[in-house]
């Protein structure tokens, strides 16, 4: 132990005198950007946005891997606030498990724990979360996280080996605390979601849902039409 403090000293004295730069910390590896030609076959994917958008294009995405004992997510939203999941036994906000990314003022990203009561989300001090990693790039909120399968009996943690509704949402931040979510009514999940079963959904947000509904197609076929053979 000693002689390597001294060799220490030795290395700080040297490089006083010579000029030599002292060693620095190895630099921080950046955030993994996420990978979405795995959607479907390694991982289970949620698009929300225009069509053929991907993590950082869509409006929102997420998602999710089994990796031994836990279930690993990646969440990303077009927003400067906060991005978040939430677990739940229907389609309503209300009773849920939540997980959400929040951009602080500092300008890091952390990973917080909610339970939904009513409207209003709680932060739940017991956090499940681990190996936690965020970013704050071109006014999107990313991040990832591990949390595992199995936890004891709790109203506030849910089991993932069972099947959730997910609940999507992101929005604003004021100083580090979440406010109301972007949309008047989030996506949901169509079905229940089974971290057992990888999918890549996509759904379309509101402006191209417009354009493809069967009667807007039906509309836009019948004015083609009626173009097409003039009036009288």
């Amino acid at each position: 132990y000693y002689f390597l403090v001294l060799v220490f000293y030795l290395v700080m004295i040297y490089s006083y005198y010579t000029g030599y730069p002292f060693p620095t910390a190895p630099p921080v590896d950046p955030f993994a950007k996420i990978r979405v030609d795995d959607c479907g076959r390694t991982k289970g994917c949620f698009r929300y946005g225009k069509p053929g958008c991907n993590a950082e294009t869509c409006d929102y995405f997420l998602s999710y891997r089994r990796i031994g004992a836990d279930v690993e997510f990646e969440l990303s939203a077009d927003t400067d606030g906060w991005v978040a999941v939430g677990f739940s036994s229907d389609k309503k906000m209300g009773g849920d498990d939540v997980m959400a990314c929040v951009h602080d003022d500092n300008g890091r990203v952390r990973i917080q724990h909610f339970y939904n009561v009513g409207q209003w989300a709680k932060e739940i001090q017991r956090n499940p979360a681990r190996d936690e990693e965020g970013v704050f790039e071109n006014n999107r909120v990313t991040c990832r996280f591990k949390r595992p399968v199995y936890v004891p009996r709790e109203e506030t943690i849910v089991d993932l080996h069972l099947s959730w509704y997910y609940l999507f949402a992101w929005g604003p931040a004021i100083q580090g605390s979440i406010t109301r979510h972007d949309i008047d009514s989030p996506p949901v999940s169509e079905r229940v979601v089974s971290i057992y079963k990888y999918e890549d959904i996509f759904m379309p947000s509101a402006a191209y849902q417009t354009f493809s509904s069967p009667f807007c197609l039906l509309l836009i076929v019948a004015l083609t039409f009626y173009l097409l053979m003039g009036t009288p």
